[in-house]
């Protein structure tokens, strides 16, 4: 878990949808939930092209605490200041993608609700939506 942050839908996608983020708010009662994934370094710039490292995200090193109370440093890619907007939703696509992966990895349930009760939007190219609609989590 990630204290002072809440998970949102608000980073501004270059498919005019609004992507995940986990929102520094420095309350440390909100939290956002995740999993922490282990990388070789040469894999590192591929990771990074695929999250959109400079191009809406920015990285920063944290600390996460886990289920045995373990604190961990781990690399976490935030949503640049300039990309945030608000007033956007998710493609159903998306958000489907986010709380099957949630569902998956045994994230708190209470925390799952929350973000599959959030607010999505039907992509409006059907093609993309079939395509990812088509993909298994």
């Amino acid at each position: 878990m990630l204290k002072g942050h809440a998970f949102r839908f608000h980073k501004r996608s270059t498919d005019s949808s609004a992507k995940a983020d986990a929102f520094e708010t420095g309350n440390t009662s909100d939290v956002v939930w995740g999993v922490i994934f282990e990388i070789d370094d040469r894999e590192k710039p591929r990771l990074d092209d695929a999250e959109g490292l400079g191009a809406g995200y920015d990285e920063k090193i944290t600390t996460v605490v886990d289920e045995r109370g373990q604190e961990h440093r781990v690399l976490l890619y935030i949503s640049d200041a300039d990309h945030i907007e608000n007033s956007l939703s998710p493609f159903s696509w998306y958000k489907r993608f986010v709380v099957d992966g949630a569902r998956q990895h045994a994230l708190p349930a209470e925390y799952l609700a929350v973000i599959a009760a959030m607010p999505d939007v039907q992509d409006p190219d059907q093609a993309r939506d079939r395509r990812n609609r088509s993909i298994a989590c």
